[in-house]
C-alpha cells in the first residue's frame, strides 16, 4: 500500500508517499481499498504539531475513508466483501489501504460517489453532534454559522435548515453567492464586515439562539456575546491558531490566552450555555456515533443531507490539498483520491 505520511511537524511539503506491506485484518475488523479520504482541519493541525491527540511522528494521518472491502476478518460477516463502504478510522486514513472494526463500517447509498461518501462521516457528525444532541437547536430557532463554506459550516446548514432555522453564516464574499444557493438566509462578510453588529442588526438586537464556532481565541468571546437569552455556544476549533505565523507552541498560547472564561454565576444570570466538541473523544461512544451516522446517511436518501465536493487531489498531491485549505479557498470538502477514482 502507498501511505502520505508526516515523518516532522512542518509545512505541507513535508509529506513524503512511502509504500509499506497492506495490512491485514484482525479479529472482527475489515481491509478496505480506499478510494477516497476525508481532510479536516484536524489533519493540518497535526502536521503543524498543534493538535495534541495527534502520534507523534512519522505519523499518518486522516480520519475517514470510503472504499471498497478486500477482505474480512474472523468473526466478520463475509456479505461485507466487495462492498462499497465509508468507515471512521481514528487516523490512518491518507492511505490506499485501511484496516478498521467492522461496527465503524457503513454502506455507502447508492447514489453517492466514494468522494461525495467521504465527506459526510466527520463533518456532519461533528455538525450533527453541535447542533442536534448539544445544541438542541428547534424549528423557528436562529443559529449563527461561522465559517459557514467549510466542510463543517454547509453541513451545518443542511441540518439548520432540515430543523427549520433561520440561518446567519460568516464567509468571505466570494463564498455568498454559493450559501444562498444552498439555502443560506443571511450571509457575513467576517473580513470587512462587523459581524457582532451585522447579528443584532438581522436579529433586531436579540441576537441568536445557537452559535458554532471552530475558530478560537478571542472569536468564542464575542460569539457568546451575540447569544440570544437561552442561547448556546459550540465550540469545536481553534483554526486561528494554525493560520498564525508564530512557532506551533507560541501560536497555542497567544490563542489560549485570548480565549475567554466563562463564569457559572454569569451563565446563570444571562442564562446561557457553553459547550464544547470534539469528535475524535467519542470512540468510547460506538453505537451512539453509529445512530447518528444512520440518521444522516437517511437523509441523504431523504434528500437533506447533501454532502458537496469542492476538490479532490491524488494522494501524490496531498501537500496541494493543504495548501488550498489552509488558503481558505475551499467551499465544502477537500477529497484525497487514490486508486484511479
Amino acid at each position: 500500500m502507498k501511505q502520505a505520511v508526516i515523518p516532522r511537524f512542518g509545512r505541507p511539503e513535508v509529506f513524503t508517499i512511502q509504500t509499506r506491506p497492506d495490512p491485514t485484518p484482525g479479529a472482527g475488523q475489515v481491509l478496505i481499498r480506499v478510494h477516497a479520504a476525508g481532510i479536516n482541519f484536524a489533519d493540518i493541525l497535526a502536521r503543524r504539531g498543534l493538535y495534541p491527540d495527534a502520534p507523534k511522528p512519522p505519523m499518518v494521518v486522516g480520519y475517514e475513508v470510503a472504499g471498497t472491502v478486500e477482505q474480512v476478518g474472523p468473526e466478520v460477516d463475509t456479505a461485507w466483501l466487495n462492498q462499497r463502504v465509508v468507515a471512521l478510522t481514528r487516523f490512518g486514513g491518507y492511505a490506499t489501504h485501511v484496516v478498521v472494526a467492522a461496527h465503524q463500517l457503513f454502506a455507502i447509498p447508492p447514489t453517492l460517489a466514494f468522494p461525495q461518501a467521504v465527506a459526510i462521516p466527520v463533518n456532519y457528525l461533528t455538525a450533527y453532534q453541535l447542533l442536534v444532541v448539544m445544541g438542541a437547536l428547534k424549528a423557528g430557532e436562529s443559529i449563527l454559522i461561522h465559517n459557514a463554506g467549510g466542510g463543517v459550516g454547509l453541513a451545518a446548514l443542511d441540518i439548520a435548515l432540515h430543523l427549520g432555522a433561520t440561518t446567519i453564516g460568516t464567509a468571505s464574499t466570494g463564498k455568498h453567492a454559493f450559501l444562498r444557493e444552498r439555502g443560506l438566509h443571511h450571509a457575513i462578510d467576517y473580513r470587512t464586515e462587523d459581524w457582532v453588529q451585522r447579528v443584532k442588526e438581522i436579529t433586531g438586537g436579540r441576537g441568536v439562539d445557537l452559535v458554532i464556532d471552530p475558530l478560537g481565541g478571542d472569536s468564542f468571546k464575542r460569539s457568546y456575546q451575540v447569544l440570544a437569552p437561552a442561547g448556546r455556544l459550540g465550540m469545536f476549533g481553534i483554526s486561528t491558531a494554525a493560520g498564525s505565523r508564530l512557532g506551533s507552541k507560541l501560536a497555542l498560547a497567544k490563542n489560549a490566552l485570548k480565549m475567554p472564561l466563562f463564569h457559572p454565576v454569569g451563565l446563570m444570570n444571562r442564562n446561557r450555555a457553553v459547550f464544547g466538541v470534539n469528535l475524535g473523544h467519542m470512540w468510547g461512544e460506538g453505537e451512539r456515533v453509529a445512530q447518528w451516522t444512520r440518521t444522516l446517511l437517511q437523509g441523504v436518501q431523504d434528500g437533506w443531507v447533501r454532502p458537496h465536493v469542492d476538490r479532490t487531489f491524488p494522494l501524490e498531491k496531498v501537500a496541494e490539498a493543504h495548501r488550498y485549505i489552509e488558503a481558505r479557498k475551499n467551499i465544502g470538502k477537500v477529497v484525497l483520491t487514490m486508486n484511479g477514482s
